[in-house]
């Protein structure tokens, strides 16, 4: 039995519509969100391993815009790229083709969270046009350099144990609901029981929704060799970047450091959280994003 999102209520006031594009020859299904007439929309690219529901809690507290919120392929319900390998690249070409396959013009907006926020940057480094750019709890520094390095590239180890072992053992290993929970706890910060047991849920219910043992494997590699640091001084758009002061994945130092690297960007700090400012902090997420826009909640 699935444990009662704290956002709930505020999401079923939110309309929803599900579709399919077809992107570089991949089925893409993506959801669109709010008011389809509304003069700014947003793009939400979600982060390694899950899929547009990690972002619902942020869409659920938005107002007055349209927001579109694909699968990316491999991941969720969308198709795995059939020709090419899940990298950053890859990644990239895909977000601008499927801004261009419904006709998004250079007044939209992208955000993206985690892996997310490097796929993102990639693409607007290499030309995706849109106004602005928002990333949430953004990879601002080398995964596989600094105190925790040792820990990814055991992660790393662990990803190609999956990809190695007879199928059916290396499902289980990407899988173990054990190995899934270690994960959840050491991201989630709350201290709310209620709010942490909802976040392992998530994370137990979409986390392990991967096409197959060669996309996890390419994007993870792809979200452990790449960084937003790495395209910030090619996008020109006003950036905001909102991140969290107990995030295990990248120290807020080198959030301020990532902040200094792009022509125009704002850092916002959220207090008290961790990587999983869409789940414990969409409030002020979504309040940061709006005062961007220049939008009241």
């Amino acid at each position: 039995m699935s444990v009662p999102s704290p956002y709930a209520e505020l999401l079923t006031r939110v309309p929803v519509r599900e579709a399919v594009v077809d992107v570089l020859g991949t089925p893409t299904r993506y959801w669109e969100y709010g008011d389809p007439d509304a003069a700014t929309t947003l793009i939400l690219v979600h982060g390694f391993r899950g899929d547009h529901h990690g972002l619902e809690p942020v869409i659920a507290h938005l107002r007055g815009v349209r927001i579109l919120a694909p699968d990316l392929p491999g991941f969720g319900t969308s198709a795995r790229f059939a020709d090419r390998e899940h990298s950053v690249a890859a990644y990239a070409a895909w977000l601008t083709a499927f801004t261009a396959a419904l006709d998004l013009g250079e007044d939209t907006v992208i955000v993206g969270h985690s892996f997310g926020s490097i796929v993102v940057s990639a693409a607007v480094a290499q030309g995706l046009p849109c106004a602005r750019v928002v990333l949430i709890n953004p990879i601002a520094a080398p995964a596989l350099e600094g105190p925790r390095g040792i820990l990814t590239r055991l992660a790393v180890l662990y990803y190609r144990l999956g990809a190695l072992l007879p199928e059916r053992v290396g499902f289980g290993l990407l899988r173990n609901r054990a190995i899934v929970r270690v994960m959840s706890e050491a991201m989630a910060k709350t201290t709310d029981a209620g709010l942490r047991r909802w976040i392992h849920d998530q994370h137990h219910r979409y986390f392990s929704a991967f096409a197959d043992r060669d996309v996890v494997l390419e994007a993870f590699t792809a979200s452990v060799s790449h960084d937003v640091s790495e395209f910030a001084a090619d996008i020109t758009q006003p950036v905001l970047l909102i991140a969290s002061d107990k995030d295990d994945i990248t120290p807020i130092a080198a959030q301020h450091a990532l902040c200094a690297r792009f022509p125009d960007a704002r850092l916002r700090v959220i207090g008290g959280v961790g990587h999983l400012i869409h789940y414990e902090a969409p409030a002020e997420a979504a309040r940061h994003i709006m005062g961007e826009l220049g939008e009241s909640q």
